[in-house]
């Protein structure tokens, strides 16, 4: 293939390769030459011009397929256009002669439509250059096109199609003759052909005038016949022509009506025009006089489809201006319509004729026009409704019967009414909240107009006006209640007349959604009173049924509906009561089926059993029928098809076993329903599309579904009534869940359903059926068909097939085997006897059966028989038919038997499959071969490996052969490429020779494909490339790619916009920039094609491009793909692809968005600041006065700018659903830039970074654009988007709250947003706002309060009295608000209020703690100038109570509803088994029926509130004095708010704070022991912190520790929850809580032992053995506190220190544990934390208990002192050593030390420990960085604080001594002072015995080193410290010695000093460090002179040279400060305080 890529093609290489391969190559290089053409260097291209154009022209007359000849006309065409156009003229004239040729043979037919197609390219690329040759050239092919094929016949209209395209106005001259030559051919016998003339005519209206002028009305006539016995594709193209040309028509192009003065059409002209078409078909206007009289035949149905699609290209080429403009007049046209009688001669007639207006406008309505023209056009409909119902009205109360004609109106008028309401209803739910003021204004009165057709005389219209209030309701939840109260007032009043009792009921089946008991007792009623009044019984015992339906009504009135249904049997006797019966029956049934359906989890046996006993009635009643209609006519037949029905609906829902007993007979009713034994007509079931495979679609034709049109083009499936859906065919379908992707629920025709439903029924009940029975039904169906005869036969074959796939597929579903040989027997006879009918859906019926049953039967030789069967058959049968059907069968087998199941037949199978695909003489042949191919590839996978080249050659030959007409071969084609590029996967990516030509091959083929005129196999194309980009990502070529996706997504074809968004979705995720950088080239080469064309498109939005005017068409702005996608958002309706545009727009946002902020906000700003509406978005300031004028100009506008193209303008503005998607993507913006970078939240920061880097883009630059988009958000009139922008605005506080302001210190930069804050929150509180948004609201509220961004009361005032507002609305109780939203909506708003004050309760409160805890500044002056300064500060500064002033007055009634949300919330989380307990009239906030969604609403909200409860517990001593404060909720206003009873006086205050200790502990207790995983970590840390509060207060501390199980289970809670949650926040937390239940345990311990004490002062025994442990000192888990918290604390040690645990060093998988990193900061508090905790424990024991613990604890704190005793390089002490120091201190200072039972264990203790601590402070080379001070300052404590007899063994002092030594001989100053300081506190220790050992041993030692400073001075500040510390050691030492003795201690002390001091000269020079040794000399030395001045004498005199020395030292002194030596001298005896201080005195 590389050797294709060359300018010239390369003829040696062409030459080598084999005949098969060639055209490949061929067309590999003008693949290349295209993309290489444009790009070339123009002087090149004319080099090598003339050998190319040989090579070109030479190709023309070598036969080239389809693909390669629209190539080589693009390549010739695009050559001459860049280099010279000396010889085109030549070529022109060689294509003109091929064409003139008279060679008929089909083998040279390719060469002369490759010169056809050759000219068309000609004169598309050069237009009028080609000057003066056009006319030869027309007749030429005029005249060829008179006698060619049908393939040259399509291949020259659309070549004359470019050639009108190239030549615009110039070609005038020929126009007329190819209009007519081309006019006969739209009812040509090829569907092609038609397509082809349409787009060739659509060409020509651009110029020929006469088309929509003089020829108008026959090219109307032309389009109808067209349509007759059309394709689907014809009728896209034939509509097109004809809308475009009737709406130009209308609105005259320009620049044509310049030239020539023509007479525009009216409006009525065209229209009557267009509806002649809907009405009479291509019969011609009134030419067919005759055949009205007949009362002719009805219009075909393909007509009706093609002129209704007409319609709308109609209105969307004029636009949505003019819509708006003229909605009135086509309103009423489209409603004649479906009035007229022709429309509505049957039944089903009219239904097919309703589905096409609506489609009309909901096409039209739904997609042209913005929201607000909607609404508008919204009123009309209203009008139109209003004006029918009056004339209808008019009829029915004529009681003098003269109006005779005006019965047929009123049946007329049901049609009108049905479109009408049907579109209202569907522009109210899309219009969502938005359409509220269509439904609020009363001069439209839109809820009146629709209740009055409730009373309709026709059932559908009454119908349809439930279905729109329905819709009403669903959009604007509000209006469900009124109008249900409303419709049941009605019931009652009117229950004489049956209209009312029907219409009114079925509202209220519709609006059943959110029902009130109040239906019931109506319904109840209207069934007992049906038998009083005859003419009213029917309706009664109908409506009575329909209203007692729908789901939620069942669940709470089961026991009521049981008994009703039991009764729904009464007397029989007459045809009128057998009606009623029968009505009855089925309306019980039906109820029933609801409750089966709607309620499953209240199905139990019980119930089940019951719903037998009616049931069982109505079989035997069944059986019965027949003979009952044989009595009393046939009237009675539809009313027993319904009981039918409903049976069936109900047994298919219930569980098989139910029933088994009456199996036989309802197996027999069954058979005999679907194979039509009773029935005469010939109905078939609709269930068999969707029993068969989707993907057989292509075979059945049934992708129809999958295109925009498809509500009308289901009318033309061929199964009985198909797309003939509407609800009067099964009223109860008013109240059903919607199937998914309707608009509107559409049951079929009673017969059909009763059919689809025993099919269905059948499928469920075969897999549980006898054996022997399974074989009679089988002979009996065979029998049935060989008995039918024609039609009817093909109908009962239809049934039956249907049946036995859904009878396969149940077995397969259940497990289930077929049977024994001889009922597979039986099946296989009838499955191949269908696999050679004629009707092929019946052959793909039969195919899937074959494959489920071998799935089914699963045993390889019946599989083996099967394919063999088929294999031989299709070596003989020469018949399309049987050729297909068993090509199929190997298909299907090989899907459901998989890959290895049918591995041995898979050569065999490939080998027929592929000789099938190869015959050319019949297309059907190839397209179900190589569909079967493309399942057996797809089933095989990797066993297909071997097949892949054979099979892809093949395709590629297809490819470049088949004709594109075909385009079903095409499409499988393009599945068995896909296949084919699954099955190589990954190995696509390898560069082996094979695998490169299997990769360029399957490039090949999409490129192809993707050339295809058709949409299905262009989709085709783009999946398959997906799937290659998917295995080999580098080598698809994205820059063609993607462009050519962006043009596909304005394609008017729904699946191809599909693929290409799917495909787009896929590039995203790897490579979303280069994709959007792809898309914007295409943007700019926009521009410049425009330029070059020199003619504008005439393509309009909305209408799809023409094949060449792509990239026109593409609305790529400076927005780039992310706009376009944007605006596709707000046309799309289909849920697949809104999804994966939303998933594409993801893609893109989280990998683009923080690169290119400015643009993503831009975008998502101009989404959401679109005004709503067309017209140009006038300024909103503005009064309304200029509506007027506004009118004048728009007048003027109307004839100019509408002809002109509309490109210009945008669509519409975007819709509220993309508002909220762009709502969404603000909020995910904020989140990606938080993980981004933090700079996104500095200002200061992104102000240097922007200034550094211009084109750096940072979020917090765009702050006020982000709140101008939340706020036009949060107050929009869509509810979902109001949501949206409080989330925005919320996370927007929550993120920004903190960054500052750099310009103004002290401030944030939100504060200047207050304003846009509050008024964003405002209108969300006012009382007609939904209770989700006022929820979310409260919500922003407390995040803005609770932020601290605000800081003047006053500002905070505004939004503070929001909340206050919402407070008094959760005050006024249960039921005494007037509900128009459901309870758990009122409970989810209150809720929400109270949450909001929780949280601002607990903020105000942690300020208010803050304040406290500030050190206060201005104690010194008096109090009034305290005031002074805080004013004089400014009143910004936040004064420490302020937010708790606002809470304060509330806080009584606050906290009292705070208590019920938690009383309610742990009633709710009572386990199912307790729900008796429950109180029946529910709780404080919500009702008994709303229990299961009350729950979620209290899941969200009881963590705050808990947390605020706690507070205020702690904060009031438990609410002490409360009793006084009045009962806040009038007891008047509905129930109390307190269901428990009024905490009143009555309680006393002790069972109060009981009760409430048990509610709080039982509610975090509960919530703890099992955290969801889904639960926000908020409210574990909320739950916790409330805890830690209440346990703050003396009362809860009392109540905690009275009951230590209570404490113990806390305990165990928290040490599960650390198993679980990880952060380090929780855990610090959880010893938080742990230590105050410590505490609050010791607490209550001290209080016993003084209480005991006082009591008995003499029983000491008793006093020692409080405390846990006892006498024996055991500690019993589960019962023990001590145990509880030694294990949880255990657990977190060593969890952070995992060398603390000794099993882990012992395991022999254990590696020697590297000295580990330091600690993490949260990790050092946390050890710290618990540490403190442990030391504590010993004190709840007794003795003999503490000794239990005690070598634990001991071991644990010596070992945290080991592990974290680590230097630092500011040698501050870490947390956890100085906690474990202190832990040391408390538990040898405890008094556990004198207690009399346990001295020996005692000792032993205490030696261990000092022992383990010498040990661990041993030097070791393994911890070189192990802190020695700590080490030593924790020996030195033991020394300290143990008595000498414990540890004055002498291995310890030796010990001690040893550390000592090493110490004062360390190398670090920092050790060495440390130690002198350690060493001083020893040598003073009270007791000698301790002391002096030390002092003897190290003495001697300490002066050897300070004599040896006068060799080293100090160099550095720590070493003169060190010295300093030695120094007042010396100095103490000579103070505690004896009068006798001192001298000699002078005598060592005073020389040192004196050796320290410096002469001048030496003084002058010397470092600092060493000039303040010799100041700290002096002063000692003048100081010890006055204390000892006897032995200083003695001490001086002994030795002259001291004295010298000391003298000059004073003089150098006095003289440098006298006035200093003065005041030193003043104050002799100051000692100079120690200048290092511990940070915690351990001493």
């Amino acid at each position: 293939m590389e050797l294709a890529h060359s300018l010239l093609l390369n003829e040696e290489a062409l030459a080598q390769i084999t005949e098969a391969k060639r055209p490949v190559f061929i067309f590999e290089w003008l693949r290349f030459l295209d993309k290489v053409l444009v790009a070339a260097n123009r002087v090149d291209v004319k080099e090598k011009q003339k050998k190319l154009v040989e090579q070109l022209t030479g190709l023309i007359s070598s036969a080239p397929g389809p693909p390669t000849r629209k190539l080589l006309a693009k390549n010739l065409a695009t050559l001459y256009s860049i280099g010279d156009t000396f010889t085109v003229f030549q070529t022109l004239d060689k294509c003109n002669d091929i064409i003139k040729s008279k060679d008929d043979t089909p083998t040279y037919l390719p060469t002369k439509l490759a010169a056809v197609a050759c000219v068309g390219s000609f004169y598309e690329k050069m237009g009028r250059m080609l000057g003066s040759s056009f006319p030869d050239t027309i007749t030429n092919m005029l005249k060829a096109l008179k006698t060619a094929e049908s393939q040259g016949r399509s291949e020259i209209l659309l070549s004359l199609q470019k050639v009108l395209n190239g030549l615009g106005g110039a070609a005038a001259s020929c126009h007329r003759d190819i209009y007519k030559n081309a006019r006969s051919l739209l009812t040509d016998r090829s569907m092609a052909v038609r397509c082809a003339v349409a787009k060739c005519l659509l060409e020509l209206q651009n110029e020929a005038v006469f088309m929509w002028t003089t020829e108008l009305e026959n090219v109307a006539t032309l389009c109808f016949k067209a349509l007759e016995g059309s394709n689907y594709g014809v009728r896209v193209a034939v509509s097109k022509l004809l809308g475009t040309v009737m709406a130009t028509a209308l609105m005259p192009k320009q620049a044509a009506v310049m030239r020539q003065n023509v007479k525009r059409a009216t409006l009525d002209e065209v229209l009557e025009l267009m509806a002649t078409g809907f009405l009479r078909g291509g019969s011609g206007f009134l030419k067919s006089g005759g055949e009205m009289l007949k009362g002719g035949g009805s219009v075909s149905r393909e007509v009706r489809v093609g002129v209704t699609q007409a319609y709308v290209v109609f209105v969307t080429t004029l636009g949505g201006q003019w819509l708006e403009r003229n909605f009135a007049t086509f309103l009423s046209h489209v409603l004649d319509l479906v009035s007229h009688p022709r429309a509505t001669q049957t039944h089903v007639e009219a239904v097919y004729s309703r589905r096409c207006v609506s489609f009309m406008l909901r096409s039209t309505l739904g997609g042209l026009l913005g929201e607000k023209a909607q609404v508008a056009s919204g009123k009309d409909i209203c009008q139109a409704i209003s004006k029918q119902m009056r004339a209808v009205e008019a009829v029915v109360n004529d009681t003098s019967g003269e109006n005779k004609a005006g019965a047929a109106d009123v049946s007329a008028s049901q049609h009108v009414m049905v479109c009408a309401l049907k579109e209202l209803g569907s522009l109210v739910q899309s219009l969502s909240a938005t359409s509220s003021p269509l439904i609020q204004e009363p001069s439209i009165g839109l809820l009146e107009t629709v209740s009055s057709v409730l009373l309709h005389p026709s059932m559908a219209a009454r119908l349809a006006a439930a279905w729109c209030l329905r819709c009403v309701a669903v959009a604007l939840p509000y209006q469900l209640t009124p109008l249900l109260e409303r419709c049941a007032e009605r019931i009652n009043n009117l229950k004489s007349s049956p209209e009312a009792v029907s219409g009114y009921s079925f509202a209220v089946a519709a609006l059943l959604g959110g029902c009130t008991s109040l239906v019931v007792s109506i319904a109840e009623d209207l069934l007992r009173t049906a038998a009083q009044n005859s003419r009213l019984s029917l309706q009664r015992t109908q409506a009575g049924w329909l209203a007692s339906g729908g789901p939620s009504l069942v669940r709470y009135h089961l026991p009521k509906m049981l008994l009703l249904w039991r009764n729904a049997e009464k007397a029989r006797g007459d045809s009128f009561t057998w009606q009623v019966t029968l009505e009855g029956r089925a309306g019980a049934l039906c109820a029933m089926r609801s409750f089966v359906a709607h309620c499953p989890e209240l199905l139990t046996e019980d119930v089940i059993r019951r719903l037998m006993t009616p049931i069982e009635c109505a079989m035997t009643m069944m059986s019965h029928v027949p003979s009952v209609i044989k009595v009393h006519g046939t009237h009675l037949k539809a009313s027993a098809a319904m009981v039918r029905l409903r049976l069936y609906d109900i047994l298919a829902l219930l569980p098989p076993k139910t029933y088994e007993g009456s199996f036989n007979a309802l197996l027999r009713e069954l058979v005999a329903e679907f194979t039509l034994t009773d029935n005469s007509a010939n109905t078939t079931t609709s269930l068999l599309r969707s029993l068969c495979h989707y993907d057989d679609s292509v075979l059945m034709g049934s992708w129809l579904q999958e295109t925009d049109h498809k509500s009308i083009e289901d009318q033309l499936q061929p199964n009985s009534a198909s797309g003939s859906g509407a609800l009067e065919h099964d009223p109860s379908s008013i109240y059903l869940r919607v199937p998914m992707g309707e608009a509107m629920p559409g049951p079929l025709p009673l017969g059909v359903s009763v059919i689809d439903a025993s099919v269905a029924l059948f499928g469920v009940v075969f897999p549980h059926v006898s054996f022997k029975h399974r074989l009679q039904m089988l002979d009996h169906f065979a029998e049935c068909i060989k008995q039918a005869k024609g039609v009817r036969q093909q109908a009962v074959q239809l049934n039956i097939f249907t049946a036995v796939l859904s009878a396969l597929k149940g077995l397969a579903e259940n497990k289930s085997t077929l049977g024994p040989e001889e009922v597979r027997k039986s099946a296989l006879a009838l499955v191949m006897g269908a696999l050679d009918n004629p009707n092929p859906i019946l052959r793909c019926a039969a195919g899937e059966a074959l494959g489920r049953m071998a799935q089914v039967v699963g045993e390889a030789t019946f599989i083996a028989r099967m394919a063999q069967y088929s294999f031989d058959k299709l070596r003989s049968a020469r018949d399309v038919v049987s050729r297909t059907g068993h090509s199929l069968a190997l298909g299907c087998l090989h899907r459901y038997v998989g890959g290895i199941g049918s591995g041995q037949h898979l050569k065999t199978s490939v080998s027929i499959l592929l000789a099938l695909a190869q015959d050319g003489t019949s297309h059907e042949v190839q397209t179900w071969a190589l569909h079967s191919l493309a399942l057996i590839v797809d089933s095989s996978g990797p066993m297909y490996r071997g097949y892949v080249e054979p099979t892809l050659s093949l395709v590629l030959t297809l490819l470049l052969t088949v004709p594109p007409s075909h385009t079903e071969v095409h499409q499988c084609l393009g599945r068995c490429l896909g296949a084919l590029i699954t099955t190589v996967g990954p190995e696509l990516q390898g560069n082996g020779a094979t695998i490169s030509t299997i990769r360029s091959s399957c490039l090949v083929g999409c490129a192809i494909m993707q050339g295809h005129s058709d949409s299905l196999v262009q989709a085709a194309a783009i999946s398959c490339l997906q799937q290659l980009h998917m295995f080999a990502p580098r080598h698809v070529n994205l820059s063609s790619l993607v462009p050519c996706l962006c043009v596909h997504l304005c394609s008017s074809h729904l699946l191809l916009r599909r693929a290409a968004v799917a495909c787009l979705r896929q590039l995203a995720q790897r490579e979303a920039a280069e994709v959007c950088e792809y898309a914007m080239s295409l943007a700019r080469n926009k521009d410049s094609t425009d330029s070059t064309t020199g003619r504008a498109s005439d393509a309009r939005p909305g209408t799809g491009a023409r094949p060449g005017t792509g990239a026109r068409h593409l609305n790529i702005t400076e927005t780039g793909l992310e706009g376009v996608l944007f605006g596709m958002l707000d046309r799309e309706t289909d849920r697949k692809l809104c999804h994966d545009i939303h998933d594409t727009l993801g893609h893109m946002l989280s990998s683009l968005a923080v690169d290119k902020l400015s643009h993503w906000l831009k975008l998502c700003k101009d989404v959401l600041a679109a005004t709503t509406g067309v017209v140009a978005p006038v300024d909103l300031g503005k009064e309304e006065d200029d509506s007027e004028k506004q009118d004048e100009i728009d007048d003027d506008i109307m004839f100019t700018a509408l002809g002109e193209d509309n490109n210009a303008k945008p669509s519409v503005a975007p819709r509220w659903v993309t508002r909220v998607f762009a709502a969404d993507c603000l909020c995910r913006i904020i989140l990606l830039c938080e993980n981004a970078d933090k700079t996104h939240f500095d200002l200061a920061g992104a102000r240097s970074a922007k200034a550094k880097n211009p084109k750096g883009d940072l979020l917090v630059l765009h702050l006020s654009d982000l709140i101008r988009m939340a706020f036009m958000a949060a107050t929009d009139n869509s509810n979902q988007l109001r949501m949206a922008g409080l989330q925005a605005l919320e996370d927007i506080i929550k993120k920004f709250a903190s960054v500052p302001e750099p310009e103004f210190p002290g401030h944030v930069i939100l504060e200047q947003y207050q304003a846009n804050v509050g008024a964003a929150l405002r209108p969300a509180f006012s009382p007609d706002t939904p209770s989700d948004i006022t929820a979310k609201a409260c919500q922003v509220c407390s995040t803005w309060i609770g932020s601290g961004v605000v800081s003047d009361l006053n500002d905070l005032r505004r939004v503070h009295n929001l909340l206050v507002s919402s407070l008094d609305k959760v005050q006024a109780g249960k039921g005494s608000s007037s509900q128009l939203y459901s309870e758990s909506a009122t409970t989810m708003e209150k809720l929400a209020v109270l949450k909001a004050w929780a949280e601002v309760y607990v903020v105000a409160m942690k300020i208010k703690k803050e304040a406290e805890s500030r050190p206060v500044k201005e104690v010194k002056a008096g109090e009034e100038d305290e005031e002074q300064e805080e004013e004089e500060v400014g009143a910004d500064i936040l004064p420490p109570d302020s937010l708790i002033m606002l809470v304060q007055p509330e806080l009584p009634s606050l906290s009292r509803l705070w208590l019920a949300v938690l009383r309610d919330y742990a009633l709710l989380t009572l386990p199912a088994e307790f729900s008796s307990q429950l109180p029946p009239d529910g709780g404080a906030f919500y009702t008994p029926e709303t229990i299961d969604t009350a729950r979620l609403h209290y899941r969200g909200s009881w963590a705050p509130v808990l947390h605020a409860v706690a507070l205020w517990l702690s904060s009031t001593s438990f609410g002490e004095g409360e009793e006084e404060a009045p009962a806040v909720p009038p007891q008047a206003s509905g129930a109390p708010v307190y269901p428990q009873g009024n905490p009143g006086p009555t309680q006393s205050l002790e069972d109060l704070i009981k009760d409430r200790m048990h509610l709080m502990l039982g509610v975090s207790i509960e919530f703890l022991c099992f955290p969801r995983a889904e639960e926000p970590i908020e409210h574990v840390m909320s739950c916790l912190q409330a805890l830690c509060t209440l346990l703050d207060s003396p009362c809860a501390r009392t109540h905690i520790s009275e009951d230590q199980l209570l404490g113990v289970e806390l305990l165990n809670v928290l040490h599960r929850l650390l198993l679980t949650r990880d952060p380090p926040a929780v855990q610090l937390q959880v010893t938080a809580v742990v230590q105050e239940t410590i505490r609050a345990a010791q607490d209550h311990l001290t209080q016993q032992r003084d209480t005991q004490g006082k009591e008995g002062g003499g029983e000491k025994d008793a006093l020692s053995l409080r405390g846990e442990g006892g006498e024996t000192g055991e500690l019993l888990p589960g019962k023990s506190l001590v145990f509880a918290a030694m294990e949880l604390m255990v657990f977190i040690l060593v969890r952070h220190l995992p060398q603390l645990n000794t099993r882990v060093n012992e395991s022999p998988s254990h590696l020697p544990l590297r000295p580990q990193p330091r600690l993490p900061e949260e990790s050092t508090r946390l050890v710290a934390h618990t540490v403190s905790i442990l030391a504590e424990l010993p004190l709840l024991c007794s003795p003999a208990g503490s000794m239990t613990i005690l070598p634990t604890v001991l071991f644990l704190i010596t070992g945290v002192l080991k592990e974290t005793a680590v230097k630092t390089p500011d040698n501050s002490i870490p947390l956890p050593v100085s906690a474990a120091l202190q832990g040391i201190k408390t538990i040898i200072t405890s008094p556990l030390a004198r207690a009399e039972k346990t001295p020996t264990q005692w000792t032993g203790l205490i030696r261990s420990s000092l022992a383990s601590v010498l040990e661990y402070s041993q030097p070791d080379e393994s911890r070189p960085n192990m802190d020695e001070v700590s080490m030593l300052t924790a020996m030195t404590l033991f020394l300290l604080s143990a008595s000498s007899e414990v540890i004055g063994v002498t291995v310890l002092q030796q010990g001690c001594m040893e550390r000592y030594r090493n110490a004062l001989l360390s190398s670090d100053p920092w050790v060495q002072a440390r130690c002198y300081q350690l060493l001083l506190s020893v040598f003073q220790h009270p007791s000698r015995a301790l002391s002096t050992p030390y002092i003897h041993a190290l003495a001697p030692l300490m002066v050897e080193k300070l004599k040896g400073v006068e060799r080293s001075r100090p160099g550095t500040v720590t070493e003169l410290q060190a010295v300093q510390e030695g120094i007042r050691v010396l100095e103490n030492l000579v103070g505690m010695a004896e009068e006798q003795n001192r001298v000699q201690l002078l005598a060592l002390l005073v020389p040192t000093l004196v050796s320290y001091l410096l002469d001048d000269k030496a003084f002058s020079s010397a470092p600092p460090a060493s000039k303040g040794l010799h100041e700290f000399a002096l002063q000692n030395l003048m100081r010890i002179g006055p204390l000892y001045p006897a032995a200083f004498k003695t001490v001086i005199g002994a030795a002259p040279e001291l004295k010298t020395r000391l003298e000059s030292a004073v003089r150098a002194n006095q003289a440098s400060s006298k006035a200093k030596a003065a005041a030193l001298l003043a104050q002799p005896t100051v000692q100079a305080a120690p200048t290092i201080k511990l940070k915690t005195s351990f001493f």
